[in-house]
């Protein structure tokens, strides 16, 4: 097996300005990321959500005067203005000299969060990864109104006497997802940022997919289709799969511990269902004089994994409907960024994205709960045709994402043009 590639890299100091007492993280990244990529790690190691613009200025190495932000794929960058995903961290900071440039990061022009960036000093990393080796409290809430907005949050939340304790308490909860008595603004753990750098450094440098992956994420969508490719699987009079096909599509799909008690007809058999409809969703199988019988699609891709992989991620990100879409974006970032809400909490946090992209019912009327909470499981139903978390077992979802996993929801999160 061979080392792992160490490569020149740069350890930069982050402190949010006027924050008492000081909110930083001490972060090592490869020269050659991008200052788009250093974007992504701040938001990631300081919890905020990159819901806001951002830019970067002041001077670089050289004592250039330097303004880089973030421009959408048809606009023009602001006049004196850099795209921030073509300057390399390289070109800003000369790790051997700390304190030569001098370079702020603001994000939100909003609430205004200046952060003072310094560089600490040369680092060698393993290629492709974020590291956190320092810092203090817990980032800031976003949307609390920049350093002063967000120290009053902190000193209502903690006082219960305080008048204002309820209503900052219900925000805090619905904004954050988190219980206010839990809350602590001195909080830091570096393991758990640790862990969120590196799924970030997972999805901006994932890497080729190898045949090995594509094999493994596509297991269950293969096993039908293969099974299904000389003489199709026949139904039952209600238009099922036979008993004896499900119990052994459970066995050799590694799902067979999800059976409970003696019925294994495919009504009340879930992963088996799930996938079987989804497959004729996508239209790689169909129905035919009683039988379960491959499309032109799946003759074409059976034994062609790697267009069988892009065929498939092509459907999840053309879901049907205007909701679904919106619905199955909002899956993929929580997959991918490890911030699922809470199980009890999800249909309200989509119901309230559906709300807000101005979605209605034909009458006109507000998306319900129920309505969301059924648009959420379609969504959840087609991540788990796939074997996404690293393990052959049936709705293995609490886990993190393989890197074959990550992979592949990039790859949707592209065709979706959420990237």
């Amino acid at each position: 097996m061979e080392s792992p590639t160490q490569v020149p890299a740069v350890e930069l100091r982050i402190s949010i300005s006027e924050t008492d007492p000081l909110i930083w993280r001490q972060l090592v990244l490869p020269e050659s990321a991008t200052v788009a990529e250093l974007h992504s790690a701040i938001q990631c190691a300081f919890d905020w959500k990159n819901a806001h613009l951002y830019a970067v200025a002041g001077h670089d190495r050289y004592g250039k005067k330097r303004i880089i932000t973030r421009v959408a794929e048809d606009d023009d960058p602001p006049v004196g203005a850099e795209e921030a995903a073509g300057v390399e961290l390289h070109e800003l900071f000369d790790s051997s000299q700390p304190g030569k440039s001098s370079l702020e990061y603001d994000y939100d022009f909003g609430d205004n969060w200046t952060h003072e960036i310094e560089v600490v000093g040369p680092a060698v990393v393993q290629e492709s990864t974020i590291t956190c080796t320092g810092g203090a409290m817990r980032g800031p809430i976003e949307d609390s109104g920049g350093v002063h907005g967000y120290a009053n949050v902190v000193r209502v939340v903690g006082d219960p006497k305080h008048p204002e304790h309820a209503a900052a308490v219900e925000w805090f909860e619905l904004v954050t997802q988190e219980k206010a008595s839990k809350f602590d603004a001195r909080a830091f753990d570096p393991d758990s940022v640790n862990g969120q750098l590196n799924r970030l450094a997972q999805r901006l440098w994932p890497g080729e997919v190898t045949p090995d992956e594509m094999e493994f994420v596509l297991g269950p969508a293969l096993w039908f289709l293969k099974e299904a490719e000389l003489d199709g699987f026949p139904l039952t009079s209600a238009g099922y799969l036979k008993p004896i096909v499900v119990k052994r599509a459970m066995t050799e799909l590694g799902w067979h511990e999800v059976l409970h008690g003696s019925s294994s007809t495919e009504y009340n058999v879930a992963p088996v269902r799930i996938v079987r409809e989804h497959l004729q969703e996508w239209k790689l199988l169909r129905k035919d004089k009683g039988k379960l019988v491959l499309t032109p699609a799946g003759r074409k891709l059976v034994n062609k994994p790697a267009m069988l992989w892009h065929y498939i991620a092509d459907r999840l990100a053309s879901p049907d409907g205007a909701g679904l879409d919106v619905v199955t974006q909002l899956k993929l970032h929580w997959e991918l960024s490890g911030s699922r809400p809470p199980w009890n909490l999800s249909a309200q946090v989509v119901q309230l994205a559906l709300n807000e992209r101005g979605l209605r019912l034909m009458n006109g009327a507000a998306i319900p709960i129920e309505v969301a909470r059924e648009l959420e499981q379609d969504a959840h139903s087609a991540f788990l045709c796939l074997r996404l978390w690293g393990s052959e077992k049936w709705g293995q979802y609490e886990r993190e994402l393989s890197d074959a996993g990550i992979k592949f929801l990039l790859d949707v999160q592209r065709r979706l043009g959420d990237g």
